[in-house]
């Protein structure tokens, strides 16, 4: 799944239209709409004449693919009413339907008791602000409050395209009908959890245009492709030896989960080299992990360390010996500036805030915008933790986006586990970016197949499940 920018989409549209015109492409976005809208009515109710949807419509091409849809219906007994929510609709999409016996009606004048079996979201497109006006804030509301399905013409009016951002009032889309293809919304939290079920339908945009995707997001089906198996000729050093230097006497708990992590993330050998204070419940509880130092092949750091005389020092010495590592929590204060770019850091949103000396609300308001500006300014490969799970490289690529899961996820003791999984895939030789969305995604995967509160040494256990899950399904695409 790959998502482009506003700007990008533009010049990819520009091109399309030079080719096709503009009113073929509308036309096929159109019936794609139409498509859908019809298929959500016969499945709710069995059939659609008669049925009566609105379209919520505003200025330019998004209203106009919306109207074009309605007329569609409309030819096929369906009543639609279009509502004027903001501008002046596209005239040959209006005129179109009003010939085919649609109906326009202006928003003041509209009347909140009809009733609509289905609504069509066109007020905004890409190039839309995100937020609503009051009077259409109230109108979207009703359409929420009564349930309505309600499908949006490429993204749900409302959000920021580019940012997934959701400031204010937002249509709540049952489905998104996008174009050509994804925008950052499709991608990010909180726009993502307002577009519902999305499609991508290609209208004659191009799809083998030389644009670089922004965003590249992974499924379950890709997770299960992607991950590093052991073979039959694997040893445990082939599977990768792990060196976890995490929590302290004061802060025990994260050296355990960072441990359960990388155990049960599929390393093959563990070393513990932090503080002494938690090796004795690591050990009860994982007898498989080794106390003494030795070989390693990635290392953890981080997590529970707290105030650490040391930390640079220790940070210094791996960065100088050019092994792989991931760096997480208390460790974010020591790195070597700058940090070597084969470096997973993995903050939460305030962590990434203080890194790059702004407030959190800064990296909040654009996330994909921060994790960029974390990874060009530390040199490191960055995992910003949250709703929507980045990577960003310092090399400026496309971010990646991991497999979206479920909120239960979000409790003290899971970037712990992460942190562990993360580096059990760095000892196998996968680069930081792809580690960190592999880890983050499996974490996701595993959390859905056990709904409900799981403590994150559990959660842990049930990664190590669903590795051999989806092993099994690797093997049989």
């Amino acid at each position: 799944m790959r998502a482009y920018r506003v700007d990008k989409i533009r010049r990819i549209e520009e091109r399309a239209i030079a080719v096709e015109g503009v009113d073929a492409l509308m036309q096929r976005a159109a019936a794609a709409v139409a498509a859908s809208a019809s298929d959500l009515l016969g499945s709710m109710s069995g059939g659609r004449y008669g049925r009566h949807v609105m379209i919520m419509v505003g200025a330019g091409n998004n209203g106009g693919d919306a109207l074009f849809a309605g007329v569609r219906l409309a030819r096929r007994g369906v009543r639609v009413t279009a509502i004027r929510c903001l501008g002046t609709p596209h005239a040959g999409g209006l005129a179109a339907l009003i010939a085919t016996g649609g109906r326009l009606v202006d928003l003041d004048d509209h009347d909140p008791t009809v009733a609509y079996d289905l609504v069509i979201d066109g007020i905004l497109g890409i190039g839309g602000r995100p937020g609503l006006p009051d009077p259409v804030a109230r109108l979207v509301h009703s359409v929420e409050a009564r349930s309505i399905p309600t499908v949006a013409v490429d993204l749900p009016s409302g959000v920021a395209a580019d940012t997934g951002a959701a400031p204010g009032p937002a249509v709540r889309a049952t489905r998104t009908i996008t174009f050509g293809e994804r925008k950052p919304c499709h991608l990010l939290h909180p726009a993502l959890s307002r577009c519902g079920a999305i499609t991508v339908v290609d209208i004659g945009l191009g799809m083998d245009h030389d644009e670089t995707a922004d965003l590249v997001g992974l499924d379950e089906d890709g997770l299960a492709a992607a991950w590093s198996y052991p073979s039959e000729r694997s040893d445990k050093y082939a599977r990768g030896v792990v060196g976890v230097d995490t929590g302290s006497d004061q802060y025990p708990g994260a050296a355990v989960m960072s441990v359960y992590g990388a155990v049960y993330g599929g390393a093959g050998y563990v070393r513990f080299l932090g503080a002494k204070g938690p090796a004795a419940t690591i050990s009860a509880q994982l007898p498989n992990v080794v106390f003494s130092p030795g070989r390693v092949q990635a290392h953890l750091f981080g997590s529970g360390w707290g105030d650490r005389a040391d930390g640079a020092e220790v940070l210094a010495r791996v960065a100088e010996q050019g092994q792989p590592a991931v760096v997480d929590a208390d460790g974010l204060r020591y790195l070597p500036k700058p940090a070597p770019a084969s470096w997973l850091l993995t903050p939460h949103a305030g962590e990434l805030a203080s890194l790059l000396e702004r407030e959190r609300s800064w990296v909040e308001q654009d996330p994909l915008r921060a994790v960029t500006a974390g990874a060009e300014q530390t040199g490191a490969t960055v995992l910003l933790k949250g709703a929507t799970q980045l990577v960003a490289a310092p090399d400026r690529g496309p971010v990646l986006v991991a497999v979206e899961g479920p909120a239960w996820t979000a409790q003290a003791g899971s970037g712990d586990v992460l942190g562990g999984v993360c580096a059990a895939l760095l000892a196998t030789g996968v680069d930081a970016q792809r580690a960190g969305q592999l880890g983050a995604s499996v974490q996701a995967v595993a959390a859905a197949e056990h709904p409900g509160v799981l403590a994150p040494q559990e959660l842990a256990r049930a990664i190590g499940q669903t590795l051999g899950h989806l092993e099994q399904r690797s093997r049989t695409r």
